[in-house]
């Protein structure tokens, strides 16, 4: 079994009875028993199952919370709010149905097919997170009096330069199947994550600071200072993880998450960097918009 994949996750688990870090016996019965869950069948079947459910009650909350916005504010269009859970809905539907067909699709041939699938949703990922991104650059540079216009094309540009990026990828790896496609893609989506995390770093944090240099207190007032900040928070450990995992992925195949038989690796890895995230960001902003006009509530042009 790989040292890292024990190393990673074993702080995450605990200990299980006699297991402890210090004696040598312990790590070979960790050893055994994660061996042994790998290989078998059922938890194999029962974890990614369970990852389906998840998905897809993430993605039913996503689309009910879109469907009141929709029915709050019809005459508004397509607002950064309506896209970010509109794209959550597809992001966890499309992970739901990939475990769901789990055998299927870890055994599609050729490699950059399942490398394709299995990737889009991780895309999908990035781009609605970074909506959030986007919204609170745009509120920055509206309360300093600075201009928009360059900010949400700058969000289309760095997407299309991505994903044209990871399309070059693919065909590398379907021209030329073998490990260095996979790797050149592990490092990619760590860089790709890295910057994501940065982002929300930056941006969520020169708002939080803003709103908390605000002179007015209310009530209002603290609660956007919790949701910046813990949406903030939530979103940059998530993706300071995947870019973590990805990095030591590229160097380690035996610490990859998007195989058969790590059933428990993926279990903690999508719970910790998609499922979990996606709950609390959704609940968190689960307020619906106000009915009448808002200077903080724009339709995408």
């Amino acid at each position: 079994m790989s040292r890292h994949k024990y190393i990673l996750f074993k702080g995450m688990i605990g200990s299980f009875g006699g297991i402890r870090d210090g004696g040598g016996g312990g790590d070979a019965s960790w050893d055994d028993w994660w061996d042994e869950v790998d290989a078998s069948e059922e938890w194999q079947k029962g974890v990614y199952y369970f990852l389906c459910c998840c998905y897809a009650l993430v993605s039913f909350v996503a689309l009910v919370q879109l469907i009141r916005i929709q029915l709050r504010v019809p005459e508004y269009g397509w607002t950064t709010q309506k896209v970010f859970h509109l794209m959550n809905f597809l992001v966890n539907c499309i992970r739901a149905a990939l475990f769901c067909m789990y055998k299927q699709v870890f055994a599609i041939r050729p490699k950059a097919l399942e490398m394709l699938l299995l990737d889009i949703p991780g895309l999908l990922f990035f781009s609605t997170y970074t909506l959030l991104v986007l919204f609170w650059a745009e509120i920055y540079q509206q309360a300093r009096s600075q201009p928009i216009t360059k900010i949400r094309p700058t969000y289309y540009t760095i997407n299309g330069i991505i994903y044209f990026a990871q399309f070059c990828i693919w065909l590398y790896a379907m021209a030329n199947p073998g490990h260095i496609a996979d790797e050149v893609s592990r490092l990619f989506f760590a860089a790709v994550f890295f910057t994501a995390a940065l982002a929300f770093l930056i941006y969520g944090g020169r708002l939080f600071v803003m709103l908390r240099r605000f002179p007015i207190e209310s009530r209002g007032r603290q609660k956007k200072l919790y949701e910046v900040g813990f949406v903030t928070a939530t979103c940059c450990a998530c993706f300071l993880i995947r870019c973590l995992v990805d990095s030591i992925a590229a160097l380690d195949k035996k610490a990859d998450v998007d195989v058969l038989e790590h059933p428990i690796l993926n279990l903690f890895y999508y719970m910790f960097v998609e499922i979990v995230p996606s709950s609390l960001v959704l609940f968190v902003l689960r307020k619906l918009p106000p009915r009448r006009v808002s200077n903080q509530y724009h339709p995408i042009r």
